[in-house]
């Protein structure tokens, strides 16, 4: 794939030289929407300012005494499905791209800083315009990896938000003290929220407890990994918690056990899960995949759920992704939830999962959007690979796919179909 590629949207006035670049305006037309419409929208700031049938919508109205604001873009959507931008609920940047590094990797501040802004462009330029990534804090590592993935934010303001979740192995007894030391500044230096897997301390219960209080004190969420494969310690770790809901988020949960999804439905948590194998460096074993049938439970029980990648090539899934389109692909191909829903996993039910508000194609919502090549939803899951990303209004990464075929193809065919890359 090729981000300047010339067959991506079409752009209209603006600076050559800045294929990203727009005014104060930018004007998205003949965009097909999930529900089959074509639209033209217009965005000013960072929001939504109208929404309307194609052709209908030109530049800014002006106000009494001004002139009219014709100064930004006009891209031209034809072939593409406007969606709200996907987020990645559930990530690991300071492990990305290790799985072929040495072991233990080389990790100066310099080359995590590095590799950690590679991992969130590389989603960013899936469309995922928020992420959350979770990262260790204490044993030999201190805040190295938390200081890499602050400097990260910071450089990638304006193109992405990026939370970042404290994790401490342990926080109970003697033991614990270092880690608890570090989560308190953690969450002093900046840190999203407070998180870890209470499993492997000796005490999960005091370490579920001693979480609760650093995030109450630092008024922040709850952000822990479980395999949820025992239904009465779930139990008691949702009960724990129960006092910072509904900031309270429990991923990936891929060995669930069965019956265990009506606890969770009745503390008000909400659960990130992993299509792409059900685990991820945050907790120890082998992945062994979501349980067959989990979704499904989840979703009937009426729990909220999202869906993350959870690996970038990492020792947990050497040929991970940062996708959000493939994890909701996953759902929806195994049959646990429809397209529809599959997308939600990953939108807006991942964004109000980092504590953001939802997104619709529709006036007044944030300008969180993502255009993908496709006819229809199940279209874009299928193969959707050009990609036009809005963060804040601002188009933020362009990505164009051509397929050709050799000249001795004896059809005709098109470069690109009009329903999709093909």
């Amino acid at each position: 794939m090729d981000s300047a590629a010339a067959d991506g949207p079409h752009s209209g006035p603006g600076p050559a030289a800045n294929p990203l670049g727009h005014g104060p305006v930018l004007l998205l037309t003949d965009a097909r929407l999930a529900d089959g419409r074509v639209v033209d929208v217009r965005i000013s700031g960072d929001r939504i300012q109208a929404v309307g049938t194609a052709g209908s919508l030109g530049p800014l109205p002006a106000l009494p005494g001004t002139p009219t604001v014709t100064t930004g873009a006009r891209i031209d959507l034809r072939g593409y499905l406007l969606l709200p931008a996907p987020a990645e609920a559930h990530a690991h940047y300071d492990a990305a791209f290790s799985a072929a590094l040495p072991t233990p990797p080389p990790d100066t501040p310099a080359d995590l800083t590095r590799r950690i802004t590679e991992a969130a462009l590389t989603s960013l330029g899936y469309g995922a315009t928020a992420q959350r990534t979770h990262v260790r804090i204490g044993d030999v590592h201190g805040l190295d990896r938390l200081e890499a993935v602050l400097t990260a934010r910071q450089a990638l303001r304006g193109l992405a938000e990026l939370q970042a979740v404290a994790m401490p192995r342990l926080l109970t007894g003697r033991a614990g003290a270092d880690g608890r030391a570090q989560l308190r500044e953690a969450l002093r230096l900046g840190a999203t929220a407070a998180g870890g897997c209470p499993e492997l301390d000796p005490d999960p219960a005091g370490y579920a407890q001693l979480l609760l209080e650093a995030a109450r004190e630092a008024d922040c969420a709850v952000d822990l990994h479980t395999s949820a494969d025992d239904a009465p310690r779930l139990a008691r770790l949702a009960g724990a918690l129960a006092p910072l809901r509904p900031r309270v988020t429990l991923g990936p949960c891929g060995a669930m056990a069965r019956g265990a999804a009506t606890v969770l439905a009745t503390s008000g948590v909400r659960v990130v899960c992993l299509p792409q194998n059900g685990c991820c460096t945050g907790l120890e074993g082998r992945p062994a995949g979501l349980r067959p049938g989990l979704v499904r439970e989840l979703a009937a029980a009426g729990v909220p759920l999202a869906a993350g990648s959870g690996a970038l090539r990492d020792p947990s899934n050497p040929v991970g992704r940062a996708d959000p389109l493939e994890s909701a692909y996953l759902l929806a191909a195994g049959g646990e939830l429809g397209p529809e829903e599959s997308y939600d996993a990953v939108a807006n039910q991942a964004r109000a999962a980092l504590g953001l508000p939802p997104v619709r194609v529709d006036a007044g919502f944030p300008a969180e959007l993502l255009a993908v090549r496709g006819d229809s939803l199940a279209g874009a899951l299928a193969g959707g690979h050009s990609r036009l990303v809005v963060h804040c209004g601002r188009v933020v990464s362009r990505t164009s796919a051509v397929r050709e075929f050799a000249d001795t193809v004896a059809l005709a065919l098109p470069r690109q179909c009009g329903g999709g890359d093909g």
